[in-house]
This record gives structure tokens, sequence and C-alpha cells, in this order.
């Protein structure tokens, strides 16, 4: 599975939390600091995938959005052996992102990437 680079200090968190090292099998990158207003962008191809307006905080270590910059940002395949969760792919290249977790967003019925 691959997960998430970013420019700055939550690469440092990922690699001491044990995801792949800066670099290697990254999922998504941000064009600004993770912090600062921007577009997240698929590490291997470089299409737009979510927005900084739709990041939120979450419990978990990851970054977590509630939705895509475009209806095609992502594809989604269902999660067999994870039911309320689906495995979602860059939908221009196929690179793997992780999982949408149904109904377990910031608000009641979001989703979360």
């Amino acid at each position: 599975m691959s997960f998430c680079s970013f420019f700055g200090g939550e690469g440092d968190l990922l690699e001491d939390l044990g995801a792949h090292p800066r670099g290697a099998g990254a999922s998504i990158s941000a064009l600004t600091s993770p912090s600062a207003p921007g577009i997240y962008v698929c590490a291997q191809c470089g299409y737009e995938l979510f927005s900084s307006r739709s990041k939120y905080a979450h419990s978990s270590p990851w970054p977590a959005f509630t939705e895509t910059i475009h209806a095609d940002s992502v594809a989604k395949h269902p999660e067999h052996n994870q039911p309320g969760a689906l495995k979602v792919s860059c939908g221009r290249c196929g690179n793997g992102l992780g999982h949408e977790f149904l109904n377990d967003g910031p608000k009641r019925g979001q989703s979360r990437f």
C-alpha cells in the first residue's frame, strides 16, 4: 500500500510511523506546504486529486479529505475484506492512493479519503 508524501515535516512523521520512506511509493504530493492552501496531486502522474479546502483533522496520522477536485480524480473499487471502505486509485494513471471510508467524514453522511 502506498502512503502520502509531502514537502516538509509531515514526511518525517510518516517515516517515523513505519510508512514508506520519503519518496518511495508515495501516492500524493502537496504543491505547497501541507498546512498552506493548495492542491494535492498524484505523485506518479501529477493529476489533481484533492484541495486543501477539503482537508480536515482526523484521528489517523494520514491526511483526510471529504471530496475530490474532479469527478474523475479517483477511481473506486470494492474492498471485499473491509465493509464500509473502497480502494481508491488515481483516476488518470491508477496509482494506489488508499481508501475511501464511507460515512466516516466530519459530518453525517460524508466519506473520508
